[in-house]
């Protein structure tokens, strides 16, 4: 069976019913397979709950040691979680049977630092100069928040996190610099409390949050028009919570203009059988 995000209806009988119970209970393996057969090429929050998901990027090598002293150097928006050999597209420390190529929804392409192109597999494009990196995604810790009552209102309606620049600078190394990119997802003051201290046990899934409260602390002046992904709702009684996010080395592509990156198009990530709580002992091997 196939499916797309227009696919994964809201039922309100169902506690997250947003996506169905057979894609939210499905293992990496066969999410992956799902994926790289192209039966979805969408939004993965809430699929594999309780397992790691990353963000994606992709550089010839010439660029490479520059591009993880970036991510070392601002470990909140860029927590690594695997690199793979140069040239092989198979990440074996965070899956059984990945293939890069293939195992993300949607890929953006940047030549020059411009977005040029998207696609659902990328055997095309690859080369044998490219290392991969994967970057800690804070899709691994809603399960954990959805676990202790905390509902999170972009997976109840199937839509993507809403996503936004920000003039939170990160350190610089070598041409890649930039803003910092953040996730938000609107709570109650309580909510948002209880959240802190959950995230604070996922440091290689951005941990905890950046702010909350009044976005344009952080350079945010529409809060309805999202960078990328989808706008959320803030109701009554809820304020918006800001999680640091890694499609931040998007941002940092731009500055960089490689000849060529792939990365994943932000909400398509590439889903590990890391179990999630892993994030939450340290960096993980890469």
């Amino acid at each position: 069976m196939a499916f797309t995000n227009s696919d994964v209806v809201s039922n309100d009988t169902e506690e997250f019913s947003g996506v169905p119970d057979e894609l939210r209970q499905a293992s990496p393996h066969e999410i992956r397979r799902m994926i790289r057969e192209e039966r979805f090429t969408g939004n993965t929050s809430g699929f594999s709950l309780g397992f790691l998901q990353g963000n994606l990027a992709i550089l010839p090598a010439e660029y490479a040691m520059d591009f993880q002293r970036y991510c070392q150097r601002n470990p909140k928006p860029c927590p690594l979680v695997g690199i793979s050999d140069t040239g092989e597209p198979t990440l074996p420390t965070l899956g059984f049977d990945i293939d890069i190529r293939t195992d993300i929804p949607s890929y953006n392409i940047y030549r020059g630092g411009e977005l040029t192109d998207q696609a659902t597999n990328i055997k095309d494009l690859w080369q044998d100069d490219f290392v991969t990196f994967v970057i800690g995604c804070s899709y691994t810790f809603e399960n954990a928040l959805m676990a202790e009552g905390v509902s999170l209102r972009h997976i109840d309606e199937n839509k993507t996190v809403s996503m936004y620049n920000t003039n939170i600078q990160t350190t610089p190394a070598g041409p890649f610099s930039g803003g910092t990119v953040v996730s938000m997802r609107p709570l109650s003051v309580e909510k948002a409390i209880r959240a802190i201290e959950i995230t604070s046990r996922f440091p290689q899934a951005h941990g905890t949050p950046v702010h909350f409260g009044d976005p344009e602390d952080i350079g945010i002046a529409d809060i309805s028009k999202p960078d990328w992904g989808d706008p959320t709702e803030i109701r009554d009684g809820e304020v918006p919570v800001f999680w640091a996010c890694g499609v931040t080395p998007q941002a940092a592509v731009r500055n960089a203009k490689p000849s060529l990156c792939i990365t994943h198009s932000p909400g398509s990530m590439l889903i590990t059988d890391i179990p999630g709580m892993d994030a939450g002992r340290g960096p993980l091997r890469v």
